[in-house]
């Protein structure tokens, strides 16, 4: 987890590093023109129209005004994977990825931190009204059955794929990568990657 943190008065390289890899995979689901089935789920978090904002300023604006502990992006990010493997006709776009991303953190800044903001202030800093963040908040935990533990082993190997997705974006001549997430089953030998369950 080290690597992915620098001065911590600045933004952690881990919100760049997984708004890099949600980018990908938006772009790559957008180009796919994947339309979410017809599940209560998928409807919750899909808008209308895609943000203006980007997936990482974002982050950055969720990390500045609700100053979570970096380990919290880690554990939005499993969870987001629990949630998209209970669910695999779900797909992360440009029109889902930030109601996905504002609901996976609260979710997680809940669980991991011992002082965090409440669900008006997370709702004013992703741009959403109160109620519309109550509502993905509740589909999100019922989305994941509730799964909110998360071990030391699962924890570190999600951080080893970030780490991996750094020094990726830090090659210059790196090839294309199709593979940008574990499942849980595989995440503790860490050697088999598959395509987040989108």
């Amino acid at each position: 987890m080290a690597e992915l943190v620098e001065d911590p008065n600045s933004i952690p390289r881990v919100v760049s590093i997984l708004s890099s890899l949600l980018q990908r995979v938006a772009e790559r689901n957008d180009a796919a023109h994947r339309i979410p089935a017809p599940h209560h789920t998928a409807s919750a978090f899909h808008g209308l129209t895609k943000p203006s904002i980007s997936i990482r300023s974002y982050l950055e604006r969720i990390f500045q005004f609700a100053k979570c502990s970096p380990s919290c992006y880690v554990v939005a990010y499993i969870y987001l994977d629990r949630f998209l493997q209970r669910h695999p006709t779900v797909a992360v776009d440009s029109f889902n990825v930030h109601r996905f991303l504002i609901t996976s953190v609260i979710t997680a800044v809940k669980f991991v931190d011992d002082i965090c903001y409440n669900n008006a202030y997370f709702a004013k800093v992703g741009g959403i009204s109160l109620m519309e963040m109550n509502y993905l908040e509740v589909d999100f935990l019922f989305g994941v059955s509730f799964d909110l533990n998360v071990t030391p082993v699962i924890f570190n190997s999600y951080c080893s794929i970030l780490q991996s997705e750094m020094l990726y974006s830090e090659s210059p001549s790196a090839p294309p990568r199709l593979h940008c997430c574990l499942s849980e089953e595989e995440s503790s030998s860490c050697q088999h990657q598959q395509q987040l369950a989108v």
